[in-house]
């Protein structure tokens, strides 16, 4: 082997002939390159395995595997939605929550018959869904619930999930659209219903014209997710269609309904600590309706 000087490296990997300051010139900038690649590489599998969560997640198994535009959360839209679809405009109305702390509670319209949460979907956030899932949940009696089968449905889903639980408090035009779709699907398992909604050519129209109606252009491709928060029975309850049952919170009441909601949308927001998309939509009953 040559004797080298101090001077002088001979690099054994490319046969070059180099000095101690070029050496670390090179070993700098290939470290540089390396440590991008690595990131990039990390940044790659991590979305990849972010969409395969969310693909996998995002609805209950369907061989059509039909997808809608997502429907925005704005109330208006949702206002105009609904009462196209049977509900009258002096029953209920959809309103924003501006905010979680009790003086922003108590500027929402009362009484609350119902509560949206549209969230971020994150590997946290489906990390507490599989580990809600695992938890046994007893019987719910008197829940109206539905599966999602069409992606981007949610929103949808999610007002079908909140007329259908108060039926008992606002009256629905009859021979409305809702007023059928409840009818044809009151003795449905949740998979039935959630079929019996994905063949329903009159909603897809309807719900296709409400993301129109939207003050911002629709993309197919979303990662949030609408859920619904209902008292029945003395009793709080997420209903989320990629769930296959509904989610039980603890006693509630119908005057306590949205403290009740806001206090666990609360506990998902805080384990989402990165995430700012969040939006919550009360449907309340219109003052001096009677069901």
């Amino acid at each position: 082997m040559p004797c080298l000087s101090q001077t002088r490296r001979y690099h054994l990997l490319f046969g070059l002939c180099i000095s101690e300051r070029e050496e670390a010139s090179i070993l700098h900038t290939t470290t540089i390159y390396i440590y991008i690649y690595l990131r990039l590489s990390l940044i790659k599998q991590a979305a990849k395995l972010n969409n395969q969560i969310m693909m996998a997640s995002e609805t209950a198994p369907s061989s059509k595997s039909k997808r809608w535009l997502p429907l925005e959360a704005n109330p208006d839209v949702m206002n105009q939605f609904l009462w196209g679809l049977g509900l009258p405009p002096g029953e209920a109305e959809c309103n924003d929550v501006y905010g979680l702390d009790e003086e922003l509670l108590e500027m929402v319209p009362k009484p609350v018959l119902a509560v949206l949460f549209l969230y971020p979907i994150t590997p946290e956030s489906e990390q507490e869904r599989l580990r809600q899932d695992r938890i046994k949940q007893g019987p719910c009696d008197g829940v109206y619930f539905m599966r999602q089968t069409v992606g981007n449905a949610c929103g949808t889903i999610g007002l079908l999930h909140a007329i259908g639980n108060i039926t008992s408090e606002i009256k629905l035009v009859e021979d409305s659209f809702l007023d059928r779709f409840y009818k044809s699907t009151a003795s449905m398992d949740p998979m039935e219903r959630a079929l019996y909604l994905e063949n329903d050519r009159e909603m897809e129209v309807a719900h296709s014209d409400a993301v129109a109606a939207g003050e911002t252009e629709a993309s197919d491709n979303v990662n949030d997710h609408f859920i619904c928060f209902a008292c029945v029975n003395g009793q709080l309850y997420e209903l989320d269609g990629r769930r296959t049952a509904p989610v039980s919170h603890g006693p509630s009441s119908p005057t306590t309904l949205l403290q009740d909601a806001a206090k666990v949308i609360r506990g998902m927001i805080a384990k989402n600590p990165n995430s700012m998309n969040f939006n919550v939509i009360a449907i309340s009953k219109k003052v001096g309706s009677e069901a």
